[in-house]
C-alpha cells in the first residue's frame, strides 16, 4: 500500500491520506479485514508526524471506514456503520460541484457523464 502526499498542497495532508484511504477501499486495493500500518510505522514511511496519521485514523473509523482495535491494530471495517447524515452531506457536495460546473459552462448531460465516470473510476457498481 502506498500514498502520495503533496506537503505543498492546500489540502491538509491528514485529509489526503484520509482521501487515499477511502480510494482504496472503494477500490478494492483496500480489503475488508485487511490489516493498516501502525500510526508510528505509517508516519515514519511518509515522513509525516504520526499525530496527522492518527487525526486521519480517526476521522475514518468515526466514519465507519476503519475499526481500531488497540489490541489488534486498525483495519478495514468488515461493513459499514448506518450514517444517517452521509447522504445529506453528500448533497450538499454535489450542489457545490454542481453549481461549480454551472459557473464553468458545463452542460447538466457532461456534469453527470463526469459523475459517472468517476463514480466507476473509485470502483462503483464492483460490489
Amino acid at each position: 500500500m502506498s500514498f502520495e502526499i503533496n506537503t505543498i498542497s492546500p489540502t491538509p495532508i491528514y485529509e489526503q491520506l484520509r482521501e487515499h484511504i477511502i480510494l482504496g477501499i472503494a477500490s478494492g486495493s483496500l480489503t475488508p479485514g485487511q490489516e493498516l500500518p501502525s500510526v508510528r510505522k505509517l508516519a515514519a514511511e511518509l515522513g509525516i508526524n504520526f499525530h496527522t496519521v492518527n487525526k486521519a485514523y480517526a476521522s475514518l473509523a468515526d466514519d465507519g471506514y476503519l475499526v481500531i482495535d488497540r489490541r489488534r491494530g486498525t483495519m478495514v471495517a468488515q461493513k459499514m456503520k448506518e450514517d444517517p447524515d452521509f447522504r445529506g452531506n453528500l448533497s450538499r457536495k454535489l450542489m457545490l460541484a454542481a453549481a461549480e460546473a454551472n459557473c464553468h459552462g458545463i452542460s447538466v448531460e457532461e456534469f453527470l457523464q463526469l459523475c459517472i465516470g468517476k463514480y466507476k473510476e473509485a470502483g462503483g457498481g464492483r460490489k
